[in-house]
């Protein structure tokens, strides 16, 4: 009996998935407006009377129960170090290697690395502060550093998780990386527009990695799914919405305390006002930059 010639397997007929632009450019738009919006925060909160009142006004009602408050916000920030972040790349590194995605490994350490850099050359480079508002005078804390390395090693782990795994680590992330910016709040280490800065700088680089998506990045996706999926939209729009209520509270504040003589100086609704602003923030970054990670490692289809 004479067999047929083999034919090409099916494995062979098998085309290499291929990397969706249209999602890569929204990225690199988004990585395009929050270096905008990284300048505005700096322009409004430094730069103007108003903003720089503003920003002071949350910084001194800082001191309202802090001592309790900062038993929690301490132990917080003593996680950030030098450490934490080597320890936050290895574990975003080891997670792609295992996963056999080599060019996440190195995206992730870009992402980390650029995102912490950049955080202390706009702080003690680029970035100026004179004092507006009188008192005692401090230096530039824009951006602020602790919050760069929670949110940057908190994105770096949402890119290299397996797909399904991405809302509950963009969910655990941004509540990490917001507690972490409150908690500067609290001890009096940062005013609100550092950590919303420092958010914004993460955002950008997040931006910048995920428009460069490998090939070797995107998701095995079912047709049906979509690029997203239910779940991450979901979740994406429980995030949006909670930036959205958080943020809307904070600009209810502001035009309270602005509104308010220099001799009423109400502090604490600056200051609260300002912690709702850093959790806004945070839980909007987080909600995009989950659904960029999605629709990025999702293959082309046709």
């Amino acid at each position: 009996m004479i067999s047929a010639p083999a034919g090409p397997s099916e494995t062979s007929l098998v085309r290499r998935p291929e990397v969706a632009r249209g999602p890569r450019v929204v990225a690199a738009v988004v990585a395009l407006a929050a270096l905008v919006g990284v300048w505005l925060v700096w322009r409004y909160f430094v730069e103007t009377y108003a903003g720089q009142r503003l920003d002071q006004m949350a910084f001194d009602g800082a001191t309202y129960g802090q001592g309790r408050l900062w038993s929690y916000a301490e132990p917080v920030l003593d996680v950030v170090s030098v450490s934490f972040v080597v320890v936050g790349i290895a574990a975003a590194m080891g997670i792609a290697l295992l996963r056999r995605r080599w060019g996440l490994a190195l995206q992730v350490a870009f992402l980390v690395a650029g995102a912490n850099v950049t955080t202390q050359v706009l702080k003690h480079t680029v970035l100026h502060r004179d004092n507006l508002v009188g008192g005692y005078s401090y230096e530039n804390t824009l951006p602020s550093g602790h919050t760069t390395v929670a949110a940057s090693v908190a994105v770096a782990l949402l890119v290299v998780v397996p797909r399904g795994v991405r809302p509950l680590v963009a969910t655990l992330g941004a509540a990490y990386a917001a507690l972490t910016g409150v908690s500067t709040l609290v001890g009096q280490w940062h005013r609100p527009s550092d950590a919303v800065a420092a958010v914004l700088v993460v955002v950008a680089w997040g931006g910048i990695v995920l428009a460069c998506t490998p090939r070797s990045g995107l998701d095995p996706v079912p047709p049906h799914q979509g690029r997203v999926g239910p779940v991450s939209w979901a979740t994406a729009g429980l995030l949006t919405i909670a930036g959205v209520v958080a943020l809307a509270a904070a600009r209810w504040s502001a035009v309270q305390v602005l509104g308010s003589s220099d001799a009423a100086r109400p502090t604490v609704t600056a200051y609260v006002g300002g912690a709702f602003g850093v959790v806004g923030a945070t839980a909007l970054a987080f909600a995009v930059l989950l659904v960029l990670r999605q629709a990025t490692a999702c293959p082309r289809v046709g």
